[in-house]
């Protein structure tokens, strides 16, 4: 009697897919300062020359504070004034005579965050000048490290994850098939996030009260992944 072989498939395991995140919240290092100079008025020529002179006393209060490595100034950026002219309607649906406007904007990123608040609250008094905001940010340096490890923690907290579906499955055995950023993993059921997001929350000019918060607000730097899993 012969006998016939039968080869059995082997059966697969158990397929756990997770997503593994971490944030990091640091203070902030730097601070980028927003500002605009700006006049208008019935005569060209002086709204210009109003404008310019504003303008060139806070440039020279910028560059003496200006050190590319010491600071408190590290960094500033002028911009090329814009000049417009346009003519305004009444109630009564007359049109006015023009209106000419001047308007140049700067921006200063300070090291000494004490030395920023202190300044800005300098400006921001002086006439035509309006402070639009400030952003708080981390140096590259410090960022490049954190999202580094940002990353190696959201691996290692999909692990856990994964880990502990499996045990409470009554598996033992986890291996890792398939680790991707947010939305690579061919599942789209979920949009797909950001990797490793600096996100930078700072002070904001209230337009309607004209009050600035100048408290630096921390930096989160977030890191996810998605892994995917055999457990048996």
């Amino acid at each position: 009697m012969q006998e016939t072989a039968v080869q059995e498939t082997p059966v697969p395991g158990t397929t756990i897919t997770v997503e593994g995140r971490f944030e990091h919240h640091h203070a902030a290092e730097r601070g980028t300062v927003s500002l605009v100079v700006g006049f208008e008025g019935p005569q060209r020529e002086d709204v210009v020359q109003r404008a310019t002179h504003a303008h060139a006393r806070i440039v020279d209060q910028v560059r003496a504070l200006h050190d590319p490595s010491s600071g408190p100034v590290t960094w500033w950026s002028a911009q090329r004034m814009s000049v417009w002219s346009r003519r305004p309607w009444n109630d009564h649906g007359k049109q006015l005579p023009f209106v000419h406007h001047a308007q140049v904007g700067l921006e200063a990123k300070f090291s000494d965050l004490a030395r920023l608040a202190e300044w800005v609250e300098q400006v921001a008094v002086l006439d035509g000048v309006t402070v639009r905001g400030v952003d708080w940010t981390l140096t590259e340096v410090t960022r490049t490290r954190l999202v580094a490890d940002a990353r190696a923690r959201a691996v290692a907290d999909a692990v856990e994850r994964a880990g502990a579906y499996a045990s409470a499955l009554g598996l033992t055995d986890v291996r890792a098939v398939a680790l991707a950023e947010p939305g690579m993993l061919g599942d789209q059921s979920r949009p797909a996030a950001p990797e490793a997001v600096a996100m930078m929350r700072g002070a904001v000019a209230d337009a309607s009260g004209g009050q600035l918060d100048l408290k630096p607000e921390d930096i989160t730097v977030e890191s996810a992944v998605h892994a995917r899993f055999v457990a048996s």
